[in-house]
């Protein structure tokens, strides 16, 4: 017996959301989604039982912007699980370890059966060390509930069901709007949880308010001091000016808003009704941004690692491993965060203030901030470039993949004839090329944004995966307006 056969009575009966049986209108796939998007924010501010939040920090909060969620709430681990599940599947399946035909109704069912419960089984495992292991969510001494009385250990066993329960509904969030709404749940999260950040970054009554921060400057409540050869240019540039800032805001607008237009156009004509034409998008960023998402997490997963051996080490600020230190593999500051080793060399760059040593903000050596520089770009350039790759391969964007979905809606390519080998052909000579230069742009712009800046400190990518995501959203909600229109089009598309 294999893999397959032992584990189909676990897979097959693993909870799912019904896909509709039929069309479903626009009006209630749209009502779907903000249902979902008020459903997320709602429990982004229901905050955890039992966590003492005074002492509580975000030791995450740079990845905050792409893994969604809100520290210390019920979705405490956001869509990272899910990533985390995704990236696992897609390297399984990649290298054909799973033996899995997508193709096959059957495989299909157990493929998306055995992602469901690897990203529970992840929850778990990312749920346990953040309520355990010390430091990462600080609990209540004594908490009183209904009359009984919590210990320590229970109050972070109650925590950790908190925890583990907001990571599934957050799953099962993400399928409704998958399968009754318009777009992704994921895409859906991010767009959510950056808009607030960058909305917070431009009117917040603060001095982490850009607007507030230049009325201050304005009425000389913020001394700017002398442009010319003082401290005054570094105010405005990078200080609470953050002219650079809103300068790499607009730039990644504009940059990714020109990206997805830019495209190579494949004429199509149908093979039975003449006359009627169309083109194939082979769009510079083909595969999207969203497997930057996998690439972050990844960093991500790697300094959550450090953060957790950083623990067990008590009150030492360097990593040891059976009574042994460890420099080489990372030493950490009192904030817990990592300045030399491994860890710090692949900590991904957050801000101006983690690479601009002149300024006297950072206390590593410049050889060690370009290497580090230098990691996170290769990181995010190849790393980018190989998961946009495996993110075509696994949602059927592929050439062989296009070229069967071109064949079924009897479409052709002109002056070619109307076989699946013939347009995969033709399809291999733009789709994978266009993937990797797209991956590896993507991953270029998100470390040059961090370098830079963003306001509300969304991060580059982040910036980068709501931009995107928003474009996409709206090619997507004018593609169902116009199928809600013209009926006939949802037979050709094979959305009906």
């Amino acid at each position: 017996m294999g893999w397959k056969e032992a584990a189909e009575p676990v897979l097959t009966r693993m909870p799912a959301v019904q896909r509709p049986q039929k069309h479903v209108p626009f009006k209630r796939k749209l009502a779907w989604t903000a249902g979902i998007l008020v459903l997320y924010f709602f429990l982004t501010n229901i905050q955890l039982l039992g966590i003492d939040a005074a002492a509580s920090e975000d030791l995450f909060g740079e990845f905050r912007a792409i893994l969604a969620g809100e520290h210390g709430s019920l979705l405490q681990v956001g869509i990272g699980p899910i990533v985390t599940g995704s990236i696992v599947m897609q390297l399984l399946g990649g290298a054909n370890l799973l033996g899995l035909d997508t193709d096959d109704p059957r495989d299909q069912v157990l493929y998306q059966g055995l992602q469901k419960l690897l990203v529970i089984v992840m929850t778990a495992l990312t749920a346990l060390p953040m309520v355990f292991a010390g430091g990462f969510l600080p609990v209540e001494p004594a908490l009183q509930l209904g009359g009984f009385t919590f210990d320590q250990t229970q109050i972070q066993a109650l925590m950790f069901l908190q925890i583990f329960a907001g990571g599934v509904l957050i799953l099962y969030m993400d399928e409704v709007v998958s399968k009754w709404g318009i777009g992704s749940g994921i895409g859906l999260f991010i767009i959510a949880g950056v808009s607030q950040m960058l909305v917070a970054g431009f009117v917040s009554p603060s001095e982490e308010g850009f607007f507030y921060s230049w009325y201050l400057i304005l009425t000389g409540q913020i001394e700017v001091g002398s442009i010319v050869g003082g401290d005054g240019l570094y105010t405005l540039l990078l200080g609470q000016g953050d002219i650079i800032a809103l300068l790499t805001t607009v730039l990644i607008f504009a940059i990714v808003v020109y990206a997805e237009s830019v495209r190579v156009e494949i004429p199509l004509s149908h093979a039975r009704v003449k006359g009627a034409r169309g083109r194939f998008p082979v769009k510079l960023i083909y595969a999207s941004v969203l497997p930057m998402i996998l690439v972050r997490a990844l960093q991500a997963n790697i300094q959550f690692m450090g953060q957790i051996l950083n623990r067990q080490t008590g009150d030492a600020s360097t990593i040891a491993l059976f009574g042994n230190e460890l420099p080489w593999l990372g030493v950490y500051d009192a904030q817990g965060q990592p300045v030399s080793g491994f860890f710090y060399y692949f900590a991904p760059i957050y801000s101006p203030d983690d690479w601009m040593w002149w300024t006297g903000e950072v206390t590593q050596e410049a050889w060690m901030v370009m290497v580090r520089v230098s990691v996170d770009l290769t990181f995010m350039i190849i790393g980018g470039a190989i998961f946009a790759i495996f993110w075509v391969e696994t949602t059927n964007m592929g050439p062989k993949a296009t070229a069967q979905q071109i064949q079924n809606s009897g479409m052709q390519i002109p002056g070619f004839r109307q076989n699946v080998s013939v347009v995969e052909k033709v399809m291999e000579r733009y789709i994978p090329q266009v993937t990797v230069i797209g991956g590896a742009l993507v991953g270029l712009l998100a470390v040059w944004a961090n370098m830079l800046g963003t306001i509300g400190a969304v991060t580059g990518t982040g910036l980068l995966l709501a931009v995107s995501i928003t474009y996409k959203l709206y090619e997507e909600i004018a593609e169902e307006q116009m199928m809600e229109m013209h009926p006939m089009m949802r037979q050709m598309f094979g959305k009906e």
